[in-house]
């Protein structure tokens, strides 16, 4: 259900300007605009024409950048594609400010929808793990496998160290904490993400961290960039709590395309013992564990990951041409739009 309240960051059209987004060699970037949202997409050249797509989902915080180093790995095996959620990146916030893993599935499939790239290989990390299994077991037919890097799944118990993470979802803790931090500069707040999200900090290379510190200093000019964080975070918190189909778990044992999960022995959010739990649940699956990773492992050990994406595409050659050949399963309306959870609980402040 949308929400009543008027409206708490300025139309797209009329937010400020701020630094372009960075662009690794052999990138480019564009916006497409779809009903009640506008995307940007990061995209690779093929290597040559005809190889299967792949479109990657990055988590809390995130933005297509964190698929930068896994991409060129895989440039002779699939046509690579990331985008930027709703709210996060250079993607400007949705029209119904709906941040729900309902609402940033919906944008995933309208944007496979309305580029007809689908089937793709369809790879996710963290909040966009979790988005991407609701995509695969509601869209069937847009989902040819599915790689999963330490995906946010519903944990009974949580790690202490992923709790400030939670906090955000708390109605005016994002608030208080934008206040609280006002004057720590854009390199700390890079350390302290770096010290979080990362096995070994010291991986980032110079350069890496220079990168960073830069989107970070352009994301703090943007004025929903907190709204987004707490409301996603909310979206998070309030997909846990579903039960029945709509549990991310039950999602999860309804995925028919071949699966590939990767977890980090190092991860404080996403807890490393989640990752037997999530091979029982996903019928056709394979895990691959590193231990020294945290909870980017993409960002972290990208040859490893593009290895076991390779190898699950040689497991998988006679199945992936057929697996996304279904019709839509579960609750998905025509429009496009990833629906039946109950009346959305993540727009409210």
């Amino acid at each position: 259900m949308p929400s009543t309240e008027p409206p708490s960051v300025p139309p797209a059209n009329v937010l400020p300007k701020v630094a372009a987004i960075r662009a690794a060699d052999g990138e480019r970037l564009r916006s497409v605009h779809l009903p009640g949202m506008t995307l940007t997409v990061r995209s690779r050249r093929p290597a040559r024409e005809g190889l299967p797509p792949a479109l990657y989902v990055h988590g809390l915080g995130g933005s297509s950048q964190n698929w930068s180093a896994l991409m060129p790995l895989l440039d002779g095996v699939v046509q690579s594609e990331a985008l930027d959620l709703p709210g996060f990146g250079d993607s400007p916030p949705p029209d119904d400010g709906d941040y729900s893993i309902t609402g940033h599935a919906r944008a995933v499939v309208r944007h496979l929808d309305a580029s007809g790239r689908g089937p793709v290989h369809l790879f996710g990390n963290s909040l966009g793990g979790a988005v991407v299994t609701r995509v695969a077991a509601a869209r069937p037919d847009l989902v040819r496998t599915l790689t999963l890097v330490s995906p946010a799944l519903p944990e009974i118990r949580v790690q202490r160290s992923a709790v400030p993470t939670g906090l955000l979802a708390v109605p005016g803790v994002a608030a208080l904490f934008t206040r609280l931090t006002r004057e720590w500069t854009a390199e700390q707040r890079v350390r302290g993400v770096r010290a979080l999200c990362y096995g070994d900090p010291e991986r980032v290379s110079e350069e890496g961290f220079r990168n960073a510190v830069e989107e970070m200093e352009r994301r703090l000019q943007l004025p929903y960039f907190w709204d987004a964080m707490a409301r996603s975070a909310r979206g998070i918190v309030n997909a846990y709590t579903l039960g029945g189909q709509h549990a991310l778990w039950r999602q999860a044992e309804r995925v028919l395309a071949p699966t590939l999960l990767v977890y980090g022995g190092r991860d404080q959010l996403v807890a490393y013992r989640m990752a037997q739990r999530a091979a029982r649940a996903f019928r056709d699956s394979r895990l691959l564990t590193l231990p020294d990773a945290g909870h980017v492992a993409m960002m972290e050990y990208p040859e490893a990951v593009a290895t076991a994406f390779r190898e699950l595409l040689a497991d998988t050659a006679d199945t992936t041409d057929t697996v996304g050949t279904g019709k839509p399963v579960g609750d998905e309306r025509t429009d496009g739009a990833v629906d039946g959870e109950p009346a959305n609980q993540t727009t409210g402040g």
